[in-house]
């Protein structure tokens, strides 16, 4: 089927500056409390904000990759580094309002990954997952790169994957039936943000394995 864009260019492009700048926040803060140098910080900033997109890319064969091509996408995160090297300690006072853009940037990144996987050729299950790594991938290669076990993995954390692979599914269920319009997509954003906000909230986290009965001390 033919694949709709949600936004307009011109709106869509600015939608993925906002969810680049987010995520670079998120990396910068990182880079600082792990007191790395101007250079630690904008690596991490620039990875988590593009990563989950380069990877993406690189593997549906659109190359050069998005980041490489649009210098506004290769800056904004310079730019995010920049502010948290100078303003982190404002920064940190507002990680409320951080998260709730970075759950918008969830939302929408894994909706435009899926369809763009699937607008490249892929099929349902493997576009849905490029969708999720569209969405997840930079944080995952940050947390790796401060040698840290990457968030999604962690059992103490806020769901985060789990939005994702949801708005992911929404859009591959919409294609499979010929119902993905910008509507759809619409909807499939606006559930993974919702659902990532009401797990920060309620602190929802995925079950861990079935009567555990490790006596390794946990982290």
């Amino acid at each position: 089927m033919q694949i709709q864009q949600l936004f307009s260019p011109s709106v869509q492009h600015t939608l993925d500056v906002i969810g680049i700048f987010v995520f670079a926040i998120s990396g910068a803060l990182l880079a600082v409390r792990k007191n790395f140098d101007v250079f630690g910080i904008a690596v991490l900033a620039e990875v988590t904000a593009l990563g989950g997109g380069l990877i993406r890319d690189l593997i549906i064969g659109a190359v050069p990759p998005a980041a490489f091509t649009d210098l506004g996408y290769f800056v904004t995160p310079l730019l995010a580094a920049v502010v948290v090297f100078f303003l982190h300690p404002h920064v940190e006072r507002i990680q409320s309002a951080v998260l709730v853009f970075d759950a918008a940037g969830l939302g929408l990144f894994c909706v435009t990954g899926t369809t763009k996987a699937y607008s490249y050729g892929l099929g349902l299950t493997a576009s849905a997952t490029l969708g999720l790594a569209t969405a997840v991938g930079g944080g995952v290669l940050r947390d790796v790169l401060a040698n840290e076990v990457p968030s999604l993995l962690r059992w103490d954390r806020d769901l985060y994957a789990v939005p994702a692979m949801v708005g992911a599914a929404l859009v591959v269920l919409c294609i499979r039936y010929d119902a993905l319009t910008p509507l759809t997509s619409g909807v499939a954003v606006v559930t993974a943000f919702v659902l990532r906000l009401l797990a920060m909230k309620y602190h929802w986290r995925a079950p861990r394995a079935w009567n555990r009965r490790s006596t390794v001390t946990e982290e």
